[in-house]
């Protein structure tokens, strides 16, 4: 294989606001944390250990615009990026920072989400009813054309 891949996908829950950045340009950039947890059972003690790794997420223009209007600390989101690292000098001291650079975000949950009234599980039935119904009248209206002049055999 000739080429390279760095391509990051995470879902987790954010763990602060977006903090914007403006520029002169009018472009944007957001910074926000995302928090992603493993669990596990500990085989010694039979123990259930729980690790959260946290993640720098940068999102830039439009795409920053979006979480900053719509997310919050606490939604949870599906990030996918590429993992980009940077260093810098601060006080003789090299510093480095390694970030996910968001090039498409589903945001999963929000708390606006879960502060409606309406239960999520009436949400999902509505949908899947959408879904059945284009695929149910398709079949009707093939049955109904359908006479013995145009059968293949």
């Amino acid at each position: 294989m000739a080429g390279s891949l760095n391509k990051a996908m995470l879902i987790g829950h954010l763990g602060d606001n977006i903090k914007m950045h403006y520029f002169d340009e009018g472009n944007c950039l957001g910074r926000f944390p995302v928090a992603t947890n493993e669990t596990f059972t500990n085989k010694q003690t039979s123990e259930r250990i729980t690790t959260t790794e946290w993640h720098n997420v940068v999102v830039r223009n439009k795409l920053a615009e979006l979480c900053e209007k719509y997310l919050s600390k606490g939604d949870r989101v599906y990030v996918e990026g590429r993992i980009k690292t940077r260093q810098w000098e601060q006080d003789g001291i090299k510093r480095y920072s390694t970030e996910i650079h968001a090039s498409e975000m589903t945001f999963l949950t929000t708390k606006k989400d879960l502060s409606q009234s309406s239960p999520q599980s009436k949400k999902t039935n509505f949908n899947k009813v959408e879904e059945n119904k284009p695929q149910e009248e398709p079949i009707k209206k093939q049955a109904e054309n359908t006479s013995d002049d145009d059968l293949p055999f």
